[in-house]
Parts: C-alpha cells; structure tokens; sequence
C-alpha cells in the first residue's frame, strides 16, 4: 500500500489479508456505547486519506473485534467505491448499518467527519481574521510547494495504477487539455468519461482496472422486493432534510450567499467520482472564477490546511463555505449578519448539503449494495472515470504551483526546489502529508525571518 495521503479515492485498495479465523461469520453485534466510542476514536485518528482510513476500519473492525467479516467488509467497500463521495465515510457508515441499524449509520457517519470538522472551521476562522499577520501568511505560503507536491504525488500514485491501455492515456490527456485549457466544465468532463466507459462495456473493452473483486463463492444477492417504494420514501425523507435548513437559513439571512452555497456544494457532493483531489477544480473554478467567495491563494490555503486534519479532504469545502459567508458580510451582504456568524451558517450549511447525499446513497442502495458491487459493467463504466480523474487532477496541480512557484512574475527556485523534496520524501520515504504540511508551514516561517 502506498503511504497515506488524502487522495487515494477511487483506488484499488486490497484489503490486508485476515488472520486465520477472520472469515468466519462475525460474532453478535456489539453494545451500542461500545460501537460509538470505537467510531469516535477512528473519528480522531483517520488520518491518511481513503487508503490508510480504510486500513484503520479494518484493522478495528474485521481484524481486531471481529465485527464483520472479510466478504461483508469488501463488498461494502466495492459498492461505496461505486459512489459519489468519500468512500472511507460512506463504508463506515455503511458498517454502522449493518452493526446497529439506522442510529448505527448516523453515529458512524457523523463521527467519521465531526473531529475533523471542528478543527477546520476553526483553522478557517484562523486564516479569515488573521491572514494578513506576517507570519502566518508566510506559514500559509510555505505551504503552497508542499501542496503541489501532494497533488503531484496523487496523479503519480493514481496514474500508475489506473493508465494501463491507451484509451486510458488518451482519456487522462483529453480530461487535462479539455479542462485546463480548453476550458469544459468539470462536470462535462466526468459525464463524457462515464459515456465513454459505458461504449467500452458494450464492445467488451476495458480502459482501466474496474477495482476490487469479490470473492468468486459469494452468492447473488435475492430480489430487492419493494425497493421502489423504499426508494420514494427515502427521496422524500432526505429531499426534506436538505430543504428544510437550506430553507430557514434563507429566510433569515437572505439568499446570497447562503442560497449559492447550498445549491453548488449539492451539485458538487453528486459529481465527485474521483475523490476530493479529482473534484477540486471544479470546487475552485465555482468559488474563486465564478462566484468569487475567495481567492485563489486562500484557496490552495484551505486545501493544505485539510491536509492536516482527520477526516475525508473534500471537508475543505466547509472552510470555503466559511470564507463564503465571512467575504460576504465583510462587504456588507449575509443579511446584516456579523462576519463570524455568516462564516459559521455559511459552512454549516457546506457541510450539511456535502454529506447529506453521502448518508443518501449508502441507505437507498443498502438492500442492493451485493448486486451493485458485483456489477462488473458498472464497475467497467467507472473506468473511464477513473482514467479522466488523472487529467483532472494534474489540472489542479498547474493551477498550484502557478501560485506556489511564482512571485510577482518571476520564479522561486527555492519554491520549487522544496516541492521536489516533498514529493520525493512522499514518495520514496512515505512521509505523512500532516508531517509535509507541517514541515512546510516552518519552512515559510523561517524563510520569511531570515528574509525579515
């Protein structure tokens, strides 16, 4: 396995192998209580992007306590691995429904992000009030080399495992020009690519890995028997929980930028196939081109800040929602409310319209989740995906080190001498992104002393 980062998703990730025993059926379900301090502490400690997070639930749940076994954990990881969304949240709150339920979902998903959560809305608030002290924006700087470095890593680390065949190279190059420079929206991009793997699945060609396979011996799931009305029932449900807080936070403080917010980040939660690195461009080409909630600096500010927090990395979307409503009330918006306040319904409201779709998909496809993991054309049709991700992602690379790279026209060799070094300590010695970040933070500090 490769060392952790957060940009792992969509990845074929297998599973360590158990220890003998490991495959027999899971003991009974534990207490309640128990099961919720268990989703707290991986709550804490899911550094490591998808790969290590999905590492740390198995290590917790199928090796450890024996709570599911191996069949039930691969194929729940096959079908969230199928989803838009952060896959390493939506197995765990997957496993949490299998465990206990509905409230079983609920603690597993919620925990899985609420550490995480908490400490970016605070680093948010941090780098909207005080951004401009001197040495946290040198700190903020230091950081921009180490990113590109993560990102670069992503598109290395994702293109040797997915471009196997030609139609995956030219899938990556078409994503990376179409987007970068022909200037095609990200969400077109993703809807050719899945077209394009569809074709491919009907002339029985195959541009990349699909992912995981299940183990041969298990059995097709029965008949879904009434998932239709199932389905309409929980549409209706959830359709209510987005637009009922959506809604009142409206009504009080006025459609802009509240009402943006909300109906960019839902759209954003649906089409983020390819993980958070693979969504970003389109994040940022919305909050900083379009809508101009933030710059392009604070931007790249909040994606190495998330790299240093638990939890899945698109949560960098809440401190854009925070900068959102903080820009929005410093220029006299938000409906009259103070700065903090609108940053705080802001990414609230980011937040809640992120991961809501994630519990959404997880519980309608629950009865089916067997069938659809072992759907080998819809995993096929993810491919082509999976191949324009790597283009993608290497987009957001350019637009990084454009900012990290370059200083009023000119280019900073040490910058980019640090980023090489980075990449090289990611790649070759598994150094953790919280450690780089960290690293680059001071790095910052000390070049903006010396310079002092």
């Amino acid at each position: 396995m490769d060392g952790p980062s957060k940009d792992d998703s969509r990845h074929p990730t297998a599973p360590r192998p158990l220890r003998q025993g490991a495959t027999a059926q899971a003991d009974a379900p534990p207490p309640f209580g128990e099961a919720v301090g268990l989703w707290l502490k991986i709550g804490l400690i899911s550094f490591g992007g998808p790969a290590g997070q999905i590492a740390i639930l198995q290590e917790e749940l199928v090796d450890r306590r024996r709570w599911v076994d191996e069949r039930s954990f691969l194929t729940a990881l096959n079908f969230c691995m199928l989803l838009p969304g952060p896959e390493a949240q939506q197995l765990a709150t997957y496993l949490g429904l299998k465990l206990h339920g509905l409230k079983g979902a609920l603690a597993a998903g919620v925990l899985f992000v609420a550490p995480g959560a908490i400490v970016l809305f605070a680093l948010a608030w941090l780098a909207a009030a005080h951004g401009d002290w001197p040495p946290l924006r040198a700190a903020f700087k230091g950081m921009l080399p180490i990113v590109v470095s993560l990102v670069a890593h992503a598109v290395w680390r994702i293109g040797t495992r997915t471009l196997k065949t030609p139609a995956a190279w030219a899938l990556a190059v078409g994503a990376f020009v179409g987007l970068g420079f022909v200037g095609i929206g990200f969400v077109w991009i993703i809807g050719a690519a899945l077209l394009i793997g569809l074709i491919a699945v009907r002339l029985g060609a195959t541009i990349a890995p699909p992912g995981h396979a299940l183990p041969a011996d298990a059995a097709p799931t029965a008949g879904p028997g009434g998932a239709v009305r199932r389905f309409a029932l929980l549409t209706a449900v959830f359709a209510l929980l987005w637009a009922a807080p959506v809604g009142l936070a409206l009504a009080v403080a006025g459609t802009r930028p509240f009402g943006e917010v909300a109906l960019f980040f839902t759209q954003a939660a649906f089409v983020t196939f390819g993980g958070a690195y693979a969504v970003l461009p389109f994040v940022a080409q919305g909050a900083v081109a379009h809508y101009a909630w933030l710059s392009r600096a604070e931007m790249v500010h909040g994606l190495a800040l998330a790299e240093t927090t638990p939890g899945p990395l698109i949560m960098v979307t809440q401190y854009v929602g925070f900068f959102a409503g903080w820009n929005a009330a410093m220029a006299g918006q938000a409906g009259g409310l103070s700065p903090l306040a609108a940053g705080t319904l802001a990414a609230a409201l980011t937040t809640w319209v992120t991961f809501l779709p994630c519990f959404y998909f997880v519980l309608a496809g629950a009865p089916l989740i067997e069938r659809l993991a072992r759907d080998r054309n819809a995993h096929a049709a993810l491919s082509g995906v999976t191949a324009a991700v790597v283009g993608v992602i290497a987009t957001l690379a350019i637009t990084i080190a454009r900012e990290a790279f370059f200083v009023s026209g000119r280019l900073d060799p040490v910058a980019v001498v640090v980023a090489i070094a980075a990449f090289v300590a990611a790649w070759r010695f598994k150094v953790s992104p919280l450690w780089l970040v960290g690293a680059g933070a001071a790095y910052g500090i000390g070049r903006f002393v010396a310079l002092a």
